[in-house]
């Protein structure tokens, strides 16, 4: 295995890998990709992402409610989200966040939504995903006095320019890179990929969405977080081993996951 690499932000449960997840995992392995994270976006979901987790050693989970799912969470939600997150292998509440380009939920039920779960994360002492597209000034506006009560946070697919990543870099947080980086008009997530600190980036595939170039199109998978990370490298004019070991221990780090498979 020539690199060792981690994909942050995986669907496993969802058809298009569940229906042949034996195959996805053993191309994953052939990529170097010893470590996914599936993520849960509703109790339905994250109660699949805690069984595949518990299924699969080198696989762990995420428990949440997405924002296009967002709704006051009442007790009964948030105590079955807190015995999710007692499970072994969750290492992070997510994805959470605020969604204003599909708006799919009003906007006022998005950020009680996302408020009543970052407080849950910090009560947990979890890491928090966090899922903002179009968003990101009520997002920084939000978390900002929370971020130093989260174990970590982890922005996935991030997709805002240099500016927006210079505040969430200074809050501690982690920037996540998609395959959408291998993408020619992707200026501003470029520049982000070049710039940012290599002790604060990830790499994932948001599998099954965002294929990477040569994929784009295509139902993706996390063997495909090999091209991103490939991008990464010739943006940042360094080796795929840096990138890979650089990211993979962020990721560690980032889910507080032990390094105990060779």
């Amino acid at each position: 295995m020539a690199v060792k690499l981690v994909d942050t932000h995986a669907h496993l449960d969802f058809p298009e890998l569940a229906q042949d997840l034996p195959s996805v995992l053993e191309r994953a392995s052939r990529a170097g990709v010893y470590r996914i994270v599936t993520i849960g976006i509703d109790l339905e979901s994250s109660r699949k992402a805690v069984e595949l987790a518990e299924a699969h050693e080198h696989i762990h989970a995420t428990v949440g409610i997405h924002p296009h799912g967002a709704r006051r969470l009442d007790e009964g939600t948030l105590d079955s989200m807190r015995r999710l997150a007692a499970c072994q292998k969750v290492v992070a509440l997510g994805e959470i966040g605020l969604d204003y380009y599909r708006d799919r939920q009003p906007r006022p039920a998005q950020r009680e939504c996302f408020q009543q779960q970052v407080e849950l994360a910090c009560e947990l002492g979890l890491t928090a995903v966090f899922h903002v597209r179009d968003a990101h000034e009520d997002f920084l506006r939000m978390i900002a006095p929370h971020a130093g009560n989260l174990r970590r946070g982890v922005l996935h697919c991030f997709s805002g320019d240099w500016a927006v990543a210079e505040v969430a870099l200074g809050l501690g947080f982690y920037l996540s890179i998609p395959g959408t980086v291998t993408y020619p008009k992707a200026e501003a997530q470029q520049e982000v990929a070049r710039r940012c600190p290599m002790d604060r980036l990830l790499v994932e595939t948001d599998a099954p969405f965002l294929a990477p170039v040569p994929f784009r199109g295509k139902d993706n998978e996390p063997a495909h977080v090999l091209y991103t990370a490939q991008k990464i490298a010739q943006l940042r004019r360094c080796s795929l081993d840096e990138v890979a070991r650089h990211t993979t221990r962020n990721a560690l780090d980032a889910f507080g996951i032990s390094d105990t498979i060779p």
